[in-house]
C-alpha cells in the first residue's frame, strides 16, 4: 500500500510521509542516555507522540533501553480521585507495552497498595523487574488536573532518587504545555502549578520545532519518490509561507490536494493548487483548526489575541506569563520586533471564526456573487458603499454580543467580504492596517 499524508493521528512508518525522530528531537537521545528527567510540550498535532514512538522503538531496538511511550489521557474523567485514574492509566499502560515491548520487558503484575502511592510503586516494580533501565514518555501529561495531577508529579518526584534500579532511569512529561501551564483545579480551568515546583527534578523544557522548509521539501519529496508526482519548488515554498511550517497544516495542505482535490500523478502540484487547497481548509475548519480556535474564548488568549489583531501593542503583566501560554497553545509566534499570530492560515480562520454569527438574520448582510461586474472584476466601490450602509445600519446589533469589541469593524468588514465573494476568490488579510 502506498504511503500517505496524515493528519489524523500518529504518523505510522510505512502508512504516511514522516520526518525521522532524530531530525526532529535531536537533544533527545543524549538527556536519555543521561538517566534526565525532562518536559517535551508543543503545540496539538505538531508531531509530539509520532516522534516519541519512532524514538523508543528506536532506543528498545538498539537494546540499550526499554523505551515505552504511555498515555495519561485515561486518567482525565478522575481530577480528584486519584485511585481510579491511576488504575486506568496502569490498564491502559499494560496494553501498550504488550504491543510495543517483547515478553521480558513488559511490566510484572501491578502492586495492591494504597491509591497515593501506587504509580510510583508499579513503575518501581517495573523498572526493578526490567533487565534493562526502563525510559518512560508520559504523554498527553496535561490532561490531568486536580489532586490527580499533583499525586502523579508528586510520586515522579519521589521515585527519582531510586533510579536507575529502583525506579524509571529517563522520564519525559510531553503535552501541550510546559508543566507551569498543568491545571490544578479541576473545576477552575484557570488555576495552574505557576511554578514547575511539583516537577523540579526536571532538567530542561523542551518545544518540538514546526518544519523547516528543507524539511517540507523533504516529507513532499517522499511523495514525489513513490508516485512520481512533483511539487514545484514555488509550490514548496508557498506551503512554508501559508503554515510556517506547522506539521498538521504542512500535511493537510498535501493530503487535500492528492486525496481530496484528485490532482492526478501525472500532474505537477502548483502554486495555484497550494493557494486552492488552503483556502479549503480555511473554509472547512478541520478539527485541528476548531480546536485549537476554542482557545478565542479563553480570556488569557484574548488578551495577547485582541491588540494583534488591531495592530497595537501587546501590553501584559510582566508577572504572568499569557503570551507564553499562548504561543506553547501554537496561536501565536514572536519574532524580534512583533508579536504575530503563528501562520497566515491561522490568520485568516481566526477572523473567520470571530465572524460567525454576526450576519446571521441581519438585514443588509452581503449575497454572494453581488459585487461582481460584468468583466468578472470585483465591484470595490459598490462592495465599500453596501458595507458602509450596512455598518451604520447595524452596528449597534453587531457589536452587542462581539467579546472582541476592539476589532468589531475589522472582523465584520472581513466577514462581510468572506461572505460577499463565497469561495470565488480570496481575501488576504493584514491586520491592524
Amino acid at each position: 500500500m502506498a504511503r500517505s499524508f496524515n493528519t489524523t493521528g500518529p504518523c505510522v512508518p510505512g502508512d504516511h510521509y514522516m520526518i525521522t525522530a532524530a531530525e526532529r528531537l535531536p537533544e533527545v537521545p543524549a538527556l536519555v542516555a543521561a538517566r534526565k528527567y525532562f518536559v517535551l510540550h508543543a503545540p496539538r498535532q505538531t508531531g509530539k507522540t509520532t516522534a516519541l514512538q519512532a524514538l523508543a522503538a528506536e532506543l528498545t531496538t538498539a537494546g540499550t533501553q526499554a523505551a515505552v511511550v504511555l498515555s495519561m489521557e485515561a486518567g482525565r474523567p478522575w481530577p480528584d480521585d486519584v485511585g481510579a485514574a491511576t488504575r486506568a492509566i496502569l490498564t491502559r499502560a499494560r496494553q501498550t507495552a504488550r504491543v510495543h515491548l517483547p515478553p521480558e520487558l513488559r511490566p510484572p503484575p501491578w502492586p495492591d497498595v494504597w491509591p497515593e502511592g501506587l504509580l510510583s510503586e508499579a513503575f518501581a516494580g517495573w523498572a526493578q523487574a526490567c533487565p534493562r533501565p526502563l525510559v518512560l514518555f508520559l504523554d498527553e501529561v496535561d490532561a490531568l488536573t486536580g489532586r490527580t495531577l499533583l499525586s502523579v508529579l508528586g510520586q515522579l518526584r519521589d521515585g527519582y532518587r531510586d533510579r536507575p534500579g529502583g525506579f524509571p532511569s529517563a522520564i519525559a512529561l510531553c503535552g501541550l504545555r510546559d508543566v507551569r501551564d498543568y491545571r490544578v483545579t479541576a473545576t477552575d480551568g484557570q488555576t495552574r502549578l505557576s511554578s514547575p515546583s511539583p516537577f523540579n527534578i526536571k532538567v530542561t523544557s523542551l518545544r518540538l520545532h514546526d518544519f523547516t522548509l528543507d524539511e517540507v521539501h523533504e516529507l513532499y519529496s517522499q511523495h514525489t519518490a513513490e508516485t512520481g508526482q512533483t511539487f514545484t519548488r514555488q509550490a514548496v515554498e508557498r506551503a512554508y509561507d501559508l503554515t510556517l511550517g506547522q506539521p498538521w497544516l504542512i500535511n493537510a495542505l498535501a493530503y487535500e490536494i492528492v486525496d481530496r482535490m484528485r490532482i492526478l500523478p501525472a500532474v505537477p502540484i502548483t502554486t495555484e493548487h497550494i493557494d486552492g487547497a488552503a483556502e479549503r481548509l480555511t473554509i472547512a475548519r478541520e478539527t485541528h483548526l476548531d480546536s485549537l480556535l476554542e482557545r478565542l474564548h479563553d480570556p488569557r488568549v484574548r488578551r495577547i489575541i485582541e491588540p494583534v489583531l488591531a495592530g497595537t501593542q501587546v501590553r501584559f503583566n510582566p508577572f504572568s506569563d499569557d503570551l507564553q501560554y499562548t504561543i506553547d497553545l501554537g496561536l501565536i509566534r514572536r519574532t524580534a520586533s512583533a508579536v504575530e499570530v503563528a501562520n497566515p492560515i491561522y490568520r485568516n480562520v481566526i477572523t473567520r471564526v470571530l465572524a460567525d454569527g454576526l450576519f446571521e438574520g441581519v438585514l443588509g448582510a452581503p449575497q454572494p456573487h453581488s459585487f461582481v461586474l460584468p468583466d468578472g472584476r470585483l465591484d470595490l466601490d459598490g462592495l465599500l458603499q453596501r458595507f458602509s450602509d450596512f455598518w451604520h445600519r447595524t452596528e449597534d446589533l453587531v457589536d452587542a454580543d462581539q467579546p472582541y469589541r476592539e476589532v468589531t469593524p475589522h472582523i465584520t468588514l472581513l466577514g462581510y467580504l468572506d461572505r460577499a465573494i463565497n469561495g470565488s476568490g480570496f481575501v488576504d488579510r493584514e491586520y491592524g492596517v
